[in-house]
């Protein structure tokens, strides 16, 4: 039985705006599910809708395999971390962990024993009589984590909590949270906008956009095989790398051919293009499904790391992207490098000391293997 199922989940503001738009979605029980995607995208409008704060124009929502859309939020089971950790500030931090279990009047003992149990789970027993404004931001979310984690819910609804933290503090708890998944064993729905976190968090990502869900998958799927352009340039860091082109037969073989502009007639077809800038040869796994895309326009993909400097021997026949090195930002184990056409410009991952300098002129490799294609128009994964 799936923890929580959204069919047809659709929330339509005054106005005709729709903040979702027939989002269906199961999480599994025991599952970390991801709710990844640009803000405005419907994430959190989802996740209210599923807490019961917000009421959806149509669809359902179903925890447990029951319908909850006629119940209050006390009612539902769940629990919801918020991205503002507001904890009251005249009790301590036991008393903010047993306050909801107080309002459900349980046994004082049964209190004791949960509050205790939940310190030690988080590493706060040493929080325990100390105030809010005593408190790290780190051992805010901590205790954030543990009012909700005492109450045992049947599920987990996570708002960005992480997005006020600085950038070591999320990475630790973003292990904090992966632990705590594992050790309680609970469905938790996350939602962030950040891609790095949906993708070291999730163990299956749902990505929003428009209120639309384009895809749901494990992580190294939706990197490998995004199923438009839209998951491709959200998923990764730096973003996929995207070149306006032509599919053409050469020699023999079908080829892309990299070109400035893309003109459309008024039936869609492609009636222009100008000024070619490089060619690449395409593998044979993808002919029969450009044959299609010949003499017309398709967009090339190409991830920062499957472009890189090109062999020292320049007899070595290998694909390359001619270009002119416009940045060069060293990260240590890495560096990323921005290159430019004339037309363009794009990222390329490389070692460290790579050794290029602004302004010099280079021709970067290009690994055919990892190649990407996508519909111009549609924008969906060619294929």
């Amino acid at each position: 039985m799936a923890a929580l199922k959204l069919d047809n989940l659709t929330k339509q503001f005054p106005g005709g705006f729709r903040a979702v738009d027939g989002l269906s979605l199961e999480v599994a029980d025991g599952e970390l599910m991801v709710l990844v995607g640009p803000s405005g995208c419907g994430k959190t409008t989802t996740l209210r809708m599923i807490a019961g704060l917000e009421r959806p124009t149509a669809g359902s929502v179903c925890i447990a395999g029951r319908n909850v859309d006629d119940l209050a939020p006390k009612d539902r089971d769940v629990a919801m971390v918020f991205q503002n950790h507001v904890l009251y500030p005249h009790l301590n931090v036991a008393g903010n962990l047993a306050f909801g279990l107080k309002l459900r009047r349980t046994n004082k003992d049964e209190i004791r024993r949960r509050v205790r149990e939940v310190a030690d789970v988080l590493g706060i027993e040493e929080l325990l009589h100390r105030r809010p404004g005593q408190l790290s931001g780190g051992e805010v979310q901590r205790v954030a984590l543990g009012r909700a984690i005492v109450r045992r819910p049947g599920l987990f609804l996570f708002d960005e909590p992480l997005s006020n933290l600085d950038a070591g503090l999320r990475s630790q708890m973003r292990r904090e949270i992966r632990r705590l998944h594992a050790r309680l064993g609970t469905a938790m729905a996350y939602v962030t906008h950040d891609q790095t976190e949906a993708m070291t968090l999730g163990q299956r990502i749902a990505v929003l956009c428009d209120g639309r869900l384009q895809q749901v998958a494990d992580p190294a799927t939706l990197y490998a095989r995004p199923a438009n352009r839209f998951v491709a340039s959200l998923i990764g860091s730096p973003a996929m790398n995207f070149f306006d082109g032509w599919v053409e037969r050469h020699e023999g073989k079908l080829s892309f051919a990299s070109v400035a502009t893309v003109s459309f007639a008024a039936d869609g077809t492609a009636s222009q293009r100008q000024a070619e800038r490089f060619r690449l040869p395409i593998p044979a796994e993808w002919t029969s499904r450009l044959e299609p895309y010949i003499d017309r326009p398709v967009t090339l993909g190409v991830r920062p790391e499957h472009i890189g400097p090109s062999p020292a021997e320049p007899s070595v026949v290998i694909p390359r992207i001619p270009a002119v090195v416009e940045v060069v930002e060293p990260l240590g184990a890495e560096t990323y490098v921005h290159l430019n056409t004339g037309s363009q410009s794009f990222v390329s991952r490389m070692g460290p000391g790579c050794g290029l300098t602004v302004g010099e002129q280079v021709e970067t490799a290009v690994a055919v293997a990892h190649l990407h294609f996508f519909d111009p128009q549609t924008e969906q994964t060619v294929g």
